[in-house]
Parts: structure tokens; C-alpha cells; sequence
């Protein structure tokens, strides 16, 4: 029996449903999902182990035309993905029209379709009824040449098999690139950033998302205590009313989103956990190429 293996990933405008996808395939949490766009930071690999293959799925940021360096960093390294992979997925929400973003990132695509084949995928399918989803993949099929089409609902598992069989047929032969049981390769502190970041985003004002960063400095066993690892985190914003919005009514918000960051931390990584977590304001780091390297971009 032959054994495929191979990277994939998925792009399309943020909040296209990508992280839950990928998630959906992996069968664990390992991309943030959050309801707020542009939540994804970090190309996060998610790992598919099958008897026949191996499919890594790399998750890029939402490709969205750039108004700060951070946004102008984040789309390098969507077109820097993109250049590596052996299939790449488009996903397309079926709740929403067919629109300027998407059409912008099909042009981008169209030029490495030559040589990586699209998957065009109408994602949310769980959303809409059976004619809308019928309606989107007419319109998607105006907007480039796919390889193929097929619309998924990573919510109700349909068709997610299907996208895994028809990402696989498309990776060459060769054998299994990482361990069995690995699900990311991503460093653990980058996957507890996220987990943190994706805490601090639920339930915040739509003018936070971008402004938040979060650094892991430390996380280590405790001495003296099996099984409780202690983490120390720093949660960035851009303003000091930034720092009010986080903190809450005398610190409440920031108390919850520690209790909810932590659950998620002891879930990946299986042990008990004490979550120290700071705000601290940097300023406008996103304009600044310094802060931008200090926070991992």
C-alpha cells in the first residue's frame, strides 16, 4: 500500500472558518478559533495521521490588504506558505457573498495554481440551506480554475472526510514526516500564547483584537509539586484604556480570562497549571518593527 504525506494549508479572508477546519481534521484543538477575524498569528500545524498518509495542514493568518506592518507580516507569511505547501485549500464561508477579498486572494492564487493545485471549499454549510451551497460553488467556480469543489461543515462533521481524502490524493508518496500521536508542531509556549490570546479576545470590543500580544516568559515544573507547571505570561496592548478594557471592573475580566486560558492550557498539556498573567501597555507596537520582533513577528 502506498503512503502519501505532504503539507496543506488553508487560506481565505479572516474568519472564513480555516481554524475550525483544521481543527475538525485534526480531531483536537491546536489552531485558536475565535469569533473575532484575524485571531490566527502563527503558520500552527495540524497534524492528520492516517494508515495511507500523513497530512500536515499548515494554518495561515486571514490574507487581507495591509494597513500596518503587522498586517504587511502577516501576508508574507500567508505567500511564504503557500510556495511550500503540495495542496492548497480556499475556503469560502456559505453564509456570505462571494466578494472583493475573496476575489483579491483568487488572483494571488491563481498565480501558483500552476503548479500547487486549489481545492475550492465552501465552508459553514451547516448555516445556509442545501440551494444557497449550491448557489456559492456556481459562484465560486466563476472566480478561478479549481482543482476541485467541495463544501465541509467542520460543525457537523460533513464531508470533512471527504476534504481529508481529496487534500491527501493530491500530496506525493513518501513517508511519515512526524511522530504518530504528534498533533503540532509548534513549540508548546507559542500553543499557551494562543490559548491565553484566544481567552483575552472573547467578549472584548471590536477595537481590541489587533492590539493584543501575548508572551510566555516562563513556564516551568514546579519544585516540589509533581503534576503543576507554572506559567508566567504578559498580555500586550497598544493604550492604557486598552489595559482598562482587559483588567475589568477591578480585575475581574482579566480573572476570567485567566480561568478560561488555563483550562484550555491544562487540557493541552495534561497536568494542572498556575497562570500568572500581567498587562502591560507597549505602545503602538504594531507600527514598530522592534516591538513587532520583541513580541515574535
Amino acid at each position: 500500500m502506498t503512503h502519501r504525506s505532504g503539507f496543506a494549508c488553508f487560506v481565505g479572508r479572516p474568519n472564513a472558518g480555516k481554524s475550525t477546519l483544521t481543527n475538525a481534521l485534526v480531531g483536537s484543538k491546536v489552531a485558536i478559533t475565535s469569533s473575532k477575524p484575524q485571531t490566527t498569528r502563527h503558520a500552527i500545524r495540524g497534524i492528520v495521521h492516517r494508515d495511507d498518509a500523513q497530512l500536515v495542514i499548515v494554518d495561515t493568518p486571514g490574507l487581507h490588504r495591509p494597513r500596518t506592518l503587522l498586517g504587511q507580516r502577516l501576508n508574507d507569511v500567508v505567500r511564504a506558505t503557500w510556495s511550500e505547501v503540495d495542496v492548497v485549500g480556499f475556503c469560502v464561508p456559505a453564509d456570505e457573498k462571494v466578494g472583493p477579498g475573496d476575489r483579491f486572494i483568487a488572483a494571488e492564487l491563481t498565480k501558483i495554481a500552476r503548479r500547487t493545485p486549489v481545492i475550492g471549499v465552501v465552508t459553514k454549510t451547516d448555516l445556509v440551506k442545501p440551494e444557497r451551497v449550491a448557489g456559492q460553488l456556481l459562484a465560486l467556480q466563476q472566480v478561478m480554475d479549481f482543482a476541485e469543489l467541495i463544501p465541509v461543515s467542520a460543525v457537523d462533521g460533513f464531508q470533512v472526510k471527504e476534504l481529508a481524502d481529496v487534500l491527501v490524493a493530491r500530496l506525493p508518496e513518501g513517508p511519515q514526516l512526524y511522530p504518530d500521536g504528534d498533533l503540532t508542531d509548534e513549540p508548546e509556549q507559542t500553543l499557551v500564547a494562543e490559548l491565553i490570546r484566544e481567552a483575552a479576545l472573547e467578549g472584548v470590543r471590536d477595537e481590541l483584537p489587533h492590539s493584543i500580544a501575548v508572551t510566555v516568559e516562563e513556564m516551568l515544573p514546579r519544585e516540589g509539586r509533581e503534576g503543576l507547571v507554572d506559567v508566567h505570561a504578559l498580555l500586550y496592548v497598544e493604550r492604557p484604556s486598552q489595559k482598562g478594557i482587559i483588567l475589568g471592573h477591578k480585575g475581574e475580566r482579566l480573572r476570567t480570562v485567566g480561568s478560561q486560558a488555563r483550562r484550555h492550557i491544562e487540557a493541552l498539556l495534561g497536568t494542572k497549571v498556575y497562570l500568572d498573567l500581567h498587562v502591560k501597555v507597549a505602545k503602538d507596537w504594531q507600527r514598530d518593527p522592534k516591538q513587532l520582533r520583541r513580541l515574535g513577528f
